[in-house]
């Protein structure tokens, strides 16, 4: 998987997120903020550009929510390996109003 590719992982993964709070909460515009973003890349020891990666993830919230609701902090780390070899899982925690 290249770099590329795996950015667009994570851009998938916030659409699926993204489509499970709808589901849940019937209405995205419950989500007040998002607070934190763990996203495990599926990486050699020597890759060092989880960070780019994530951003796939980051670019599409904050493109849906603004710099007010979709700013997260964030955390990318490399691991060796994931479940049935997926290139990228994320965690995330957001704030819902009611």
């Amino acid at each position: 998987v290249s770099p590329e590719q795996a950015y667009e992982s994570a851009r998938l993964v916030a659409l699926a997120i993204l489509g499970s709070l709808k589901r849940e909460l019937g209405d995205l515009d419950r989500v007040t903020a998002w607070l934190r973003v763990f996203g495990m890349i599926n990486s050699a020891p020597d890759f060092t550009r989880q960070p780019a990666v994530i951003n796939g993830f980051s670019d599409v919230i904050l493109s849906v929510y603004g710099e007010t609701a979709g700013a997260h902090a964030r955390s990318a780390v490399g691991m060796a390996s994931l479940p049935f070899s997926i290139p990228v899982e994320i965690e995330a925690e957001v704030e819902i109003d009611g």
